[in-house]
């Protein structure tokens, strides 16, 4: 697939089933995470790979965190929190570390994060792997980030969902460029 071919039509896909991506497949998605624009060569990022067993202890630190916020909450929505991660058979945790550097504000290290998780998703479409990135409540719950180890500065980028497509991709939207760029000053 050429660059641009891949750039203008890769789609999330929400619907992921098993297997997960291969041993191949990883090592080229990570390789292209690991090429994101990053001033100063910094590489603030680092990533958890979470799977099998580990959705489940997932699943649980979710309730968990839910429990925390509402120690009322019901059978019904705990099982919703507990079956979360369970969405695809891989999830890639993207962390964005803060390293100080007096050229490099921590906001750029988290976009370069940022930048190394969208790499990830065009790299796994590039291979015919499934993807999609969640935020959210769980993302910056303190109980999930104390749960899978964050240190001191750093936090959670998003969730990026890996796995084989179980439904059609969608057609990708074709917005026009022309809505969103604009000449600086305005003529």
């Amino acid at each position: 697939m050429q660059a641009t071919e891949l750039l203008l039509n890769r789609v999330s896909c929400g619907k992921l089933t098993a297997p997960a991506p291969t041993a191949e497949q990883r090592d080229l998605m990570y390789r292209a995470a690991l090429r994101a624009a990053d001033h100063g060569n910094l590489q603030p990022w680092r990533f958890l790979e979470i799977e099998g067993e580990g959705l489940e202890r997932l699943g649980d630190l979710y309730v968990k965190a839910a429990l925390k916020d509402d120690p009322e909450l019901g059978e019904v929505q705990r099982e919703r929190f507990r079956k979360m991660p369970l969405r695809a058979p891989l999830i890639v945790v993207a962390i964005a570390r803060n390293i100080e550097h007096p050229k490099v504000p921590h906001v750029e290290q988290v976009l370069a994060t940022g930048a190394a998780g969208q790499n990830l998703i065009n790299g796994a479409f590039a291979v015919g792997v499934g993807a999609y990135w969640r935020s959210g409540a769980m993302a910056e719950h303190p109980v999930v980030m104390q749960g899978l180890g964050l240190e001191k500065g750093e936090l959670i980028a998003g969730f990026i969902y890996l796995g084989t497509p179980s439904i059609a991709l969608k057609t990708p939207p074709n917005p026009d460029p022309e809505d969103f760029f604009h000449p600086w000053p305005a003529n």
